[in-house]
């Protein structure tokens, strides 16, 4: 009998591991707020260190606070992992992340019950800040660990909320000991909702990732001047929330002018001093590009700050910039992604393949190592979202096949 044969992964045991994770940082009406280094997010972490201590795994934390829970395995060398995060966006749903964190838990647990030590270790991984709706950018703490953001400045940046996430780490005790970059693993798995509705809508059970779109965040700060909204002609105005709506507009127009896969959202729009009979003196946006191809992305990125810029100067304003997150688009390893699609066909699930619009940990990885993820379906296509929900039978087959290409990884040369 092979080792994957002899797993069995148990479906109420990962979802009651998902209602546990939502009881912390709950929110009415169901749903989870989560956001990185909190008091909630703490209490998550805290949760996680003691479900990983219970099966036995060596916990380490990192200096970007990356929480790692290591099964030995017959022979030392690079651990086969399996990650994703456990913070969440302020309206997240039960989901997103935390699956991928409590299915490697499961996993563990299953060779606990089977007795069962493999020869590669095992590594079960949360990554700190891996939504970037506290601090940016996102993926953060992947990032960290595999080099590719500098763990000082990491350490420097100010959320949201005027927080310097170096000190919010040592406020909640999660700056550990463990050295940035981390070591590169044998091979990378994530388990991950789709957070759209393409597989809903093909009818498919399962997706083998095939890569990740590339992200462009920039923020963009207008300086206008305000003044009586009553007294003031129109053509004489320095509105910083009309350059805002151009602007805003103008992103719109950008994504049907290049066509799919582009999107372009606003995601923030801020105007100051927010007075119903005064005009908008500043005005503070942030604008969310993504493309698979690179090029492309540049392309789309110049063309929307050149149109910005002349928004601002038509309406009499002053238009400042800052690059939030920018990463290129990221290809996962072919074989890996057959490994996928031939265990999800095994075990007799419908399965297509699909690049991610959202992204993830795992392209973090996927320079360093053979990486792959693994999508199961979202109702409705909703994510970030309170009302967010995969199937029960959805979640347990991602799982086993997760563990399925897993094992043979941590038995086998990826």
């Amino acid at each position: 009998m092979t080792v994957t044969a002899a797993l069995r992964l148990d479906p109420a045991r990962l979802r009651a591991r998902l209602e546990g994770f939502g009881r912390i940082g709950a929110l009415p009406g169901g749903g989870v707020c989560r956001l990185a280094l909190t008091d909630a997010d703490r209490a998550g972490r805290d949760h996680l260190v003691a479900e990983m201590q219970a099966l036995g795994l060596t916990v380490t934390i990192d200096r970007i606070g990356n929480i790692t829970g290591t099964r030995q395995g017959r022979e030392d060398g690079p651990p086969v992992m399996i990650g994703s995060h456990i913070d969440s966006v302020a309206t997240g749903g039960l989901y997103d992340g935390t699956l991928g964190v409590v299915a490697g838990l499961e996993i563990a647990e299953a060779l606990n019950d089977a007795d069962l030590t493999t020869r590669r270790p095992l590594a079960i991984a949360a990554f700190t800040n891996e939504e970037g709706a506290r601090f940016a950018p996102d993926m953060m703490g992947s990032g960290v660990h595999q080099g590719a953001l500098d763990l000082g400045a990491m350490l420097a940046v100010r959320g949201i909320d005027g927080a310097v996430l170096g000190d919010e780490l040592a406020r909640i005790g999660h700056s550990g000991p463990a050295p940035c970059p981390g070591p590169t693993p044998a091979a990378y798995l994530e388990l991950h909702i789709e957070q759209g509705p393409v597989l809903e809508r093909e009818g498919l059970d399962i997706a083998a990732v095939t890569g990740v779109q590339g992200i462009s965040w920039t923020e963009m700060t207008i300086a206008g001047q305000s003044n009586h909204a009553g007294t003031t002609p129109m053509g004489l105005r320095r509105d910083a929330g009309l350059a805002a709506a151009r602007i805003t507009l103008a992103a719109r127009a950008l994504a049907q002018t290049f066509g799919p896969p582009l999107v372009a959202t606003v995601g923030v729009l801020e105007l100051s001093p927010g007075l119903t009979n005064v005009i908008p003196e500043t005005a503070r946006l942030t604008v969310d590009l993504r493309h698979t191809d690179a090029d492309t992305l540049t392309r789309a990125r110049a063309q929307l700050l050149a149109e910005a810029e002349v928004a601002a100067a038509e309406e009499g304003c002053a238009l400042s910039t800052r690059s939030l997150a920018d990463f290129p688009p990221v290809a996962f390893d072919p074989a890996l992604v057959a490994r996928i699609e031939t265990a999800a066909r095994a075990r007799g699930l419908r399965t297509g393949r699909m690049p991610s619009g959202a992204g993830h940990d795992a392209q973090m990885f996927a320079p360093n190592c053979p990486t792959a993820m693994v999508f199961v379906p979202s109702q409705a296509g909703l994510s970030h979202n309170i009302a967010e929900h995969t199937e029960p039978a959805q979640l347990a087959a991602g799982a086993q096949v997760l563990a399925d290409v897993a094992l043979d990884l941590l038995e086998g040369t990826p």
